[in-house]
């Protein structure tokens, strides 16, 4: 077994080694569209991710200045509901995913030594095929019936017998985009387990290459059955199936099982790599080794396995039997157990630690903090019998906002920080990144926190309209949103101009770092490790 895994080491490397000597950096637009190299893979990833991530924002700011006022102000319901469904779908697989991919392709083969992923063909068909898979949701919003208005979770019968003929290009592209993040999943497999650099061992894997060996395998387990809901949903609609149809022998709440099975999953493929991130940037600024790594790498796989047996919690008002509710409780308080342990063993690096707030460490505070606050919401959630009242209000939405927005999306923006100086070989500006930090973790408490109080005063989610007693926190909420979405224009504008120029970075420009891609140049090569490095 042993010389097998050599012996296929060695002939990746030679692939790897080859389609390096026939793809030297073309110019121009051609670089971009053949580029079998895993940095402008992550590029290219990155930019679109940033991309959608603006469009999905601007969708969110749709939703709430129709919800400014009480009344219907601004937009018809049935659009209203498909800029919720369209916001949701792509602020998950077109912002989120994708700039962890992004992350994956820059960092894991600098992190392990590696040349480059180990399938670069397929990392490049693995992009290209996401820009259709997104234009083709987004030109189902100008189909006649309009495009999906069904809720980002798509439930039967909203999806299948009440929805627009759109569903067969929602259906469609949702296809793509799984088929992109398996094919992208199996790429970070491959990678790690083959193209390790020699001495390298499973327990001196950086964090953040664990916490997305561990996303892969989740994506390959659930990415098909998402396949297999949409396509029920599919045929359910135009082909007289009826899956999902009480009428000719199906369940409704089936669907929601299937899906929920996805979804929960899902959740920790969005936020395992952030762990990742903020497991390299807090012991960098703290200038001490991370605490516990062996305990946190345990605890990301005790979270992986424990993912599998709570997607039910989403369905508590479903009528399950009492014993099915305890059940999905208890495994649910449960995953609060190795959660904690991260945030703890950060928390303990940061002790007596030689700390400096640059970007990257405000950032990662901010996600420890307002993450922990998602958790603590998420716990309210799991208890059975208060689950009742939160149900399907502003609550929720409070709750997954602050795991999401506070978590995965500042934990991107803290490795953006982190790592740009390597990727583009300058330093940025620490100004306008203390403005970027601060005007976004203000305006994204002002947006998302009185969400909590609406929710338990009984506002429900996914509404155009609302009763006059919600006016007031509304107005607050969608002014902080609005200052949100304003403050992710001060982050381009740093980019944009990191990327022009700046103060040349050093190989290390932060004292703490630790890992092998601090040992290459900034910027870092075209070709990276075409000698493997020793570890010692």
């Amino acid at each position: 077994m042993n010389s097998f895994s050599q012996d296929a080491k060695a002939g990746v490397q030679e692939i790897t080694e080859q389609e390096h000597q026939h793809h030297h950096a073309p110019k121009g637009i051609m670089r971009w569209l053949l580029t079998t190299n895993h940095k402008d893979i992550g590029t290219l990833y990155l930019w679109f991710s940033f991309i959608m991530f603006l469009i999905g924002g601007a969708m969110a700011m749709v939703i709430r200045a129709e919800l400014f006022q009480p009344g219907l102000q601004l937009v018809e319901p049935n659009f209203f509901n498909q800029m919720t469904t369209v916001h949701g779908l792509i602020m998950v697989f077109g912002a989120v995913m994708p700039a962890f991919t992004g992350l994956a392709n820059w960092l894991i083969p600098m992190m392990i030594g590696a040349p480059d992923m180990a399938l670069p063909r397929m990392n490049n068909w693995s992009f290209w095929i996401l820009p259709f898979a997104f234009l083709i949701l987004l030109s189902s919003l100008f189909m006649e019936g309009g495009g999906p208005n069904f809720g980002w979770t798509f439930y039967a019968p909203l999806s299948t017998t009440y929805s627009a003929d759109s569903t067969a290009l929602f259906v469609f592209s949702i296809h793509i985009m799984g088929i992109s993040s398996i094919m992208g999943a199996i790429n970070v497999i491959v990678t790690i387990v083959n193209l390790r650099a020699p001495g390298m061992n499973w327990m001196k894997l950086p964090l953040f290459v664990w916490t997305w060996l561990i996303t892969a395998f989740l994506l390959i387990a659930v990415m098909p059955v998402l396949a297999g809901a949409v396509t029920m949903v599919l045929t359910d609609k135009f082909f007289g199936t009826s899956f999902f149809d009480a009428a000719g022998g199906g369940d409704p709440v089936m669907f929601q099982h299937i899906f929920w099975f996805f979804g929960h999953p899902e959740v920790y493929i969005m936020i395992l790599p952030s762990f990742g991130i903020i497991s390299a940037i807090i012991p960098a600024f703290s200038r001490k080794p991370l605490f516990g790594y062996a305990s946190m790498v345990y605890a990301t796989a005790s979270i992986a396995i424990l993912s599998f047996l709570v997607w039910a919690h989403h369905m508590f008002t479903t009528g399950m039997p009492v014993f099915a509710e305890l059940f999905f409780m208890y495994c649910t308080m449960l995953i609060a157990v190795p959660t904690g342990v991260k945030v703890f063993n950060w928390v303990a690096t940061m002790w007596r630690g030689s700390i400096s707030f640059e970007a990257p460490m405000m950032f990662a505070c901010a996600f420890i903090i307002l993450f922990t606050i998602g958790g603590f919401s998420g716990l309210m959630l799991a208890i059975t019998p208060a689950d009742f009242q939160y149900h399907d209000t502003y609550f929720v939405v409070a709750h997954f906002h602050y795991v999401l927005v506070t978590g995965a999306i500042f934990s991107i923006m803290a490795a953006a920080y982190y790592w740009l100086p390597k990727w583009t070989g300058h330093m940025y500006s620490e100004t306008l990144a203390k403005w970027h930090f601060w005007c976004s973790v203000i305006s994204v408490n002002v947006l998302f926190f009185p969400m909590h109080f609406l929710g338990l005063a009984g506002m429900p989610r996914r509404i155009p309209d609302y009763s006059v007693q919600f006016a007031d926190v509304n107005q607050i909420v969608s002014i902080g949103g609005f200052a949100f979405g304003l403050s992710q224009l001060i982050f381009l504008v740093l980019v944009i101009k990191c990327i022009r120029g700046g103060a040349q970075a050093p190989a290390k420009p932060w004292e703490g770092a630790q890992g092998l891609e601090w040992t290459l140049p900034s910027p870092a090569p075209y070709h990276t490790f075409s000698t493997p490095p020793e570890i010692k």
